[in-house]
């Protein structure tokens, strides 16, 4: 392996809306990605699935492809993929704005689609990742039973280090 070559690391920071996303993106500019250096940095946005069947049958059963189409008209399913889209590439457009000043740094985006934890878990293995870095969106225990950790999946699954990034919480002095 040249010198050259082991310089380079490969970080994937996962984005969505989230303030806490953005913060862990703000947060690794600050803090492991340098300016100068010859990292690679790729931006993965992962487009939910939203659970459309196009057909449902008399039984109940979903995508039977004897079934009629009639739970969403082509143009209510064109609809739904352009806003997500639209999310997609407005996501993406804000995380590039955070890296304009980076020089030497290649940066890169990648959208996936279905659920975020295989998709980021799946592109981390794909991409050859040597960090990936999550948001935590901290929805405490209730929810993250019955909505999964993102970040906790994730942790457990990739072979590379993880580093979750929690934003911090305004201090009660500050509000006053």
């Amino acid at each position: 392996m040249s010198e050259e070559s082991r310089n380079e690391r490969r970080v994937l920071v996962a984005v969505d809306e989230s303030d806490e996303s953005m913060y862990a993106l703000s947060w690794s500019l600050k803090n492991i990605i340098f300016q100068n250096s010859t990292d690679n940095l790729v931006l993965l946005y992962v487009k939910p699935h939203h659970g459309m069947p196009n057909r449902l049958s008399s039984t109940g059963r979903m995508d039977d492809p004897e079934a009629p189409e009639y739970l969403f008209s082509a143009e209510v399913r064109a609809a739904i993929h352009k806003y997500s889209q639209d999310v997609a590439d407005c996501v993406l457009e804000k995380s590039m704005k955070l890296c304009k000043n980076l020089q030497n740094v290649k940066v890169e985006t990648q959208i996936g689609s279905g659920d975020p934890r295989d998709v980021i878990c799946e592109m981390t293995k794909k991409l050859n990742a040597d960090l990936l870095v999550l948001g935590s969106h901290g929805h405490g225990v209730i929810k993250r039973i019955f909505l999964g950790s993102v970040s906790n999946h994730c942790s457990q699954k990739v072979k590379c280090p993880v580093l979750i990034v929690k934003k911090p919480k305004p201090c009660a002095d500050a509000e006053k």
